[in-house]
């Protein structure tokens, strides 16, 4: 049984069984619109390959996967994905056949003698000319309209996956000590106020709300982690790079991102753009997208994969929230540091690193020595171009609940497919068999699979460091704060404020 037909069984178990289709069909009005917001943005790669024909054979199959993720899709989507991939491919067999009978016309034209015969077939060849001219700009708008429907699916899911939302999520494990109790005391806004780690007035004043300086102990804090995270990823063979923290729109889209687009009815805000001077570009969600488009465009030759890749870069996050327990003080920001695993594997290989990058994490947050557990997201959870994701939730007093710290994603092919990023099988496993692109040529470069995870998210981990932490006098008042001494060769300067344990 297929993943997909796995979660269509389950779905109907549960009693979600919900067709997306709908008798509407296609909208002329989505077309122009999302054609031109996605194929005419800046961009200098080629246009994504997808695999038109394996959805085209399983419509209803897709169709539950993008409800059980309550993933939105335009009305009548997929019908509109099997109708023009199929006027797609008889519309490439009609321009064939033409383009054929014109290289046996031209064939012909070299070796007629009589003058009023070689007229007549030229006078062939040209209304033949104008009939491919005319099947070129058919086809070209037929595929132009199928890509722009068939980017609006999701990545297929893993069959484990639990199915629902954010409370169906299964916890894999749970590590570090026993979770002191909730206390208001804790919280690490107030505690950074009155230790003097955070100013959040400064931040709204300069930049506005959601906006913040690290001061003083804090400002080392997240050096720190920057570097022992670090040092863990190299440690498992991972290579360092830093990243652009501006990437063009186009790039981010691939990813699986949807940066703000203001020629759509309905805006997106997950990204800044720089300015209308260079509306192409954007400021990075993750270091995943610059890392990703970093591989764009390749292929790796034989024995080569894995690429195993740990970034530093900035987020930027335009969509940081309204004011609540869930975006207080530093949990939910507009910009903050984050250090990044990402992987490039073959496609038989993807479901190994999902583990390797989650033992990573694992020593990189056992280190700190805090309450944390890892958990399997359920469908509504994932993001577009996730096939499975582990989430990692710190326990964090102050809040009194977890938080999410990390999280773990296995794409599959769905950001190679956009951004090509292909490799080379080595030659005894060379098979004509290949992922299938829009023309069904047979490859001997299938698609990579990538993978991304965090290997510090560097204010969250502050919340959770600071809030179990730190030491009250016997007035009840913040004093002094406990860190793991596996920070403490990261550390820079002294302090009289923190206690190695």
């Amino acid at each position: 049984m297929t993943t997909i037909q796995h979660l269509v069984a389950r779905s109907c178990r549960r009693g979600q069984f919900n067709s997306v289709f709908n008798s509407a069909g296609r909208s002329k009005r989505f077309f122009s619109n999302h054609v031109s917001n996605t194929l005419n943005s800046a961009t200098i790669l080629p246009k994504p390959r997808l695999d038109y024909r394996a959805i085209s054979e399983s419509i209803v199959l897709k169709s539950h996967n993008a409800f059980n993720r309550k993933f939105p899709l335009p009305v009548g989507a997929l019908q509109s994905i099997v109708r023009s991939y199929a006027e797609q491919k008889e519309t490439s067999s009609q321009l064939d056949a033409k383009r054929h009978a014109r290289s046996i016309l031209g064939d012909r034209i070299h070796t007629i003698k009589d003058p009023s015969e070689k007229q007549v077939v030229l006078t062939e060849a040209k209304i033949l000319k104008a009939e491919i001219t005319q099947l070129e700009d058919k086809l070209a708008a037929i595929e132009e309209a199928l890509l722009g429907l068939a980017l609006h699916l999701p990545n297929d899911t893993h069959p484990d996956v639990p199915i629902g939302p954010e409370d169906a999520a299964t916890i894999l494990s749970t590590h570090g000590p026993p979770p002191i109790p909730p206390s208001t005391n804790r919280d690490h806004v107030t505690l950074g106020r009155a230790l003097r780690l955070f100013d959040f007035e400064a931040g709204a004043l300069v930049t506005g709300s959601s906006w913040y300086y690290l001061r003083g102990d804090a400002a080392f804090l997240e050096n720190a982690l920057t570097n022992y995270a670090i040092s863990i990823a190299l440690k498992h063979g991972f290579e360092f790079v830093m990243t652009p923290d501006v990437v063009r729109a186009d790039i981010a889209r691939r990813c699986g991102f949807q940066p703000r687009d203001h020629n759509s009815d309905n805006p997106v805000s997950q990204m800044y753009h720089i300015a209308e001077s260079h509306p192409e570009l954007v400021l990075s969600g993750t270091a995943e997208i610059p890392i990703g488009g970093m591989f764009a465009n390749r292929i790796f030759v034989e024995n080569t994969l894995p690429v195993k890749v740990v970034g530093f870069g900035r987020s930027f996050r335009a969509e940081a929230g309204a004011r609540g327990a869930d975006t207080r003080g530093l949990y939910r920001v507009h910009q903050f540091s984050k250090v990044e695993l990402f992987v490039v594997c073959e496609e038989d290989a993807s479901a190994h690193f999902l583990e390797e990058i989650r033992q990573v994490q694992t020593e990189i947050f056992e280190g700190l020595g805090i309450p944390f557990r890892i958990l399997d997201m359920p469908t509504e959870e994932l993001g577009a171009s996730a096939y499975r994701k582990y989430d990692v939730e710190a326990w964090m007093p102050g809040r009194g609940t977890w938080g999410e710290i990390s999280s773990t994603s296995n794409c599959t092919d769905y950001q190679a497919r956009r951004l090509h990023i292909r490799y080379r099988r080595p030659a005894p496993s060379q098979s004509p068999l290949s992922t299938c692109d829009s023309s069904h040529s047979q490859v001997t470069v299938p698609f990579a699979h990538t993978l991304n995870g965090t290997a510090a998210a560097i204010p969250r981990l502050i919340i959770a460091l600071l809030e179990n932490g730190v030491r009250f006098s016997d007035d009840g008042k913040p004093t002094a704060i406990d860190l793991p001494v596996i920070l403490k060769p990261f550390w820079l300067g002294t302090s009289d404020l923190v206690r190695w344990v």
